[in-house]
């Protein structure tokens, strides 16, 4: 191996006492104790302590250490052996040796860093971002990256294994409505046309199995300009995947092995097969459809309870056909104060409640409740039979419709959880499956696509297209991880004559849907195979690998909220040369 050093910082043992070793590195910590020298070492590996002898080797390499300061690069050569006794560092990998240095190169100097490179630093992110070269020298940092460098060789090895074959798609392709919009491109050898950077490569790798790849894979680069938040970026990579002349549970039981062999090289068991969730299942238990089942706090239909109800918004809504009456328990909580109870309102609006109605079961046995006073004994009892209420708990509820009820109590049960500190324990895998095939987009009064527009219906659903289009399911089917969806897919529409109703059903007409998918209308006719795929958030898995809360830990130079690069200062403007070449101008 042709380098610089013999050894990484992080390689010695006990074994290697009596070896003369070649480290290069940056020097951490420097202490200066009179007659001695030490200095931990530092590179990707790990850290190794290094002492300077003034009677070594003739003092030289001693007085050259004097000069050193933190982040210099340097080169030593030296002799390893024990520690002293008594001055074993347990913490460290190399925690028994130490590198008696003969001769030390000063590679570089180094100016002194914004923050300390060290680990649970006070140190704004911004500041972090600005200077990322120096904040991936931090040991988490360093670590982030390299298991995220091992998840990716074991996700492509196990794909390998199961014959996939990994295909690049174009960066540059056609602008084609996915969900989010564009990053446009413009050509400066067609004016006035524009390239778009791809959402993902879906109607690509739809493309690849009409071609007779049957089984493909890619670490894709993916872009989407839409609004960014702790687990979302405006580029971002998923392992992409598509399979051919299979069946749902062929895919599934397929992604099943790859994943559970990636998981364990990096040591995390995913027991298979994953449990299955349908998708309304997921919504009416946990208010979410990318549940964290690691702790309870379930939704529960609570309508029968007040079916006759002298409290005129529960007793309406449990009467009256798609109205609800929906509850949880947030054990515990029932403790805190009233003011602190009735700032959950606010909490609650944010999930689109209009208001919360509540009961705080006070653990000296009495209720606190603005509107209990409505209820009778025999509807207070059976409550607390329904939501096995205990002195100290908390029982909140929503009224609506269906999806909505879900949506705040499945919200506020998030929200009750990380207040109470409720711990999740391990890694938490399933699979949600069935979801709907369309949703309402209140926005423009239409039907918009639950995942995307080219998912295959349930066979012996379709003729709600026509009648309730709302009711119609889908071979679909999300990997969620601890709470989050980790990756998502579904079987794909095979058959030209359906893949237009169900753009017409979307709004688009024939002359609009041809300009749009033109290209992949015409290969459904060639002899498109059945076909389905899946893509996994490789960031967003490397997120919940490491215990993050944000994906910009796991991501070598990422944006800020606002899209920005602060590094580069990117985006940035452009000469008006530049924008003469692509025959565009500024407002």
């Amino acid at each position: 191996m042709h380098s610089m050093h013999t050894h990484d910082c992080g390689q010695l043992r006990v074994s290697d006492i009596g070896a003369t070793v070649t480290l290069t590195g940056w020097v951490w910590r420097r202490r200066d104790h009179g007659g001695l020298i030490f200095i931990d070492l530092r590179d990707r590996a790990g850290v190794t302590q290094i002492s300077f002898d003034p009677d070594h080797s003739g003092g030289l390499a001693f007085h050259q250490a004097e000069k050193v300061r933190s982040e210099w690069p340097i080169k030593v050569v030296g002799t390893v052996r024990s520690r002293p006794e008594g001055m074993n560092n347990p913490k460290l990998q190399t925690g028994d040796i130490e590198v008696l240095v003969s001769e030390i190169v000063v590679l570089n100097t180094s100016k002194t860093p914004p923050f300390p490179i060290e680990d649970r630093i006070d140190s704004s992110e911004d500041v972090r971002l600005r200077y990322r070269y120096l904040d991936l020298r931090r040991p988490h940092m360093m670590s982030n990256l390299q298991l995220r460098s091992d998840f990716t060789f074991a996700l492509r090895q196990a794909l390998h294994s199961q014959a996939f074959m990994e295909v690049e798609t174009p960066a540059l392709f056609k602008s084609t409505p996915e969900g989010a919009r564009d990053f446009l491109v413009p050509s400066r050898v067609q004016p006035g046309h524009f390239y778009a950077l791809p959402q993902s490569p879906q109607l690509l790798k739809q493309m690849l199995m009409v071609g007779g790849i049957e089984r493909y894979y890619q670490v894709a680069k993916c872009f989407r300009d839409e609004d960014l938040r702790a687990d979302r970026q405006p580029e971002f990579t998923q392992v992409d995947i598509e399979m051919s002349f299979v069946s749902e549970d062929d895919v599934m039981s397929s992604l099943e092995e790859v994943l559970s062999s990636a998981f364990a090289q990096v040591g995390v068991d995913m027991p298979t097969p994953l449990r299955r969730i349908s998708y309304w299942d997921a919504m009416d238990t946990y208010g979410v459809d990318k549940p964290d089942t690691r702790f309870g706090m379930t939704l529960h239909d609570v309508s029968d309870v007040f079916a006759h109800s002298q409290f005129k918004l529960f007793g309406s809504a449990a009467t009256t056909e798609g109205q609800y009456v929906k509850a949880i328990n947030a054990k515990g909580a029932g403790k805190w104060p009233r003011a602190q109870i009735d700032k959950l309102a606010d909490v609650a609006a944010g999930f689109g409640a209009k208001g919360l109605a509540y009961i705080a079961f006070r653990e000296d046995g009495s209720v606190t409740s603005p509107i209990v006073k409505f209820f009778s004994d025999e509807e207070m009892a059976n409550l607390r039979t329904t939501m096995d209420v205990e002195p100290g708990d908390l029982v909140m509820f929503a009224v609506g419709n269906r999806l909505d009820t879900d949506v705040i109590l499945g919200g506020m049960r998030t929200h009750m959880a990380n207040a109470l500190d409720i711990k999740r324990e391990g890694h938490d895998f399933l699979w949600v499956v069935n979801f709907p095939l369309f949703h309402w987009d209140e926005d423009r009064k239409a039907y918009a696509a639950e995942h995307q527009p080219f998912t295959q219906p349930l066979e012996d659903q379709i003729e709600l297209l026509d009648s309730d289009p709302l009711a119609l399911g889908s071979h679909t089917y999300d990997f969620v991880m601890d709470g989050y969806e980790a990756g998502g897919g579904g079987m794909r529409i095979h058959d030209a004559a359906l893949q237009m109703r169900i753009l017409e059903k979307l709004g688009f007409d024939e002359q609009s849907a041809c300009e749009q998918f033109g290209f992949l209308m015409e290969a459904l006719e060639f002899g498109a195979p059945p076909m389905g795929g899946f893509a996994l958030g490789l960031d967003r898995v490397c997120m919940l690998l490491t215990g993050s809360d944000s994906i910009r830990d796991v991501m070598a130079f990422p944006k800020t909220s606002s899209g920005s690069d602060l590094m580069s200062a990117a985006p940035s403007e452009v000469s008006t040369k530049q924008l003469k070449e692509v025959s565009l101008r500024t407002l």
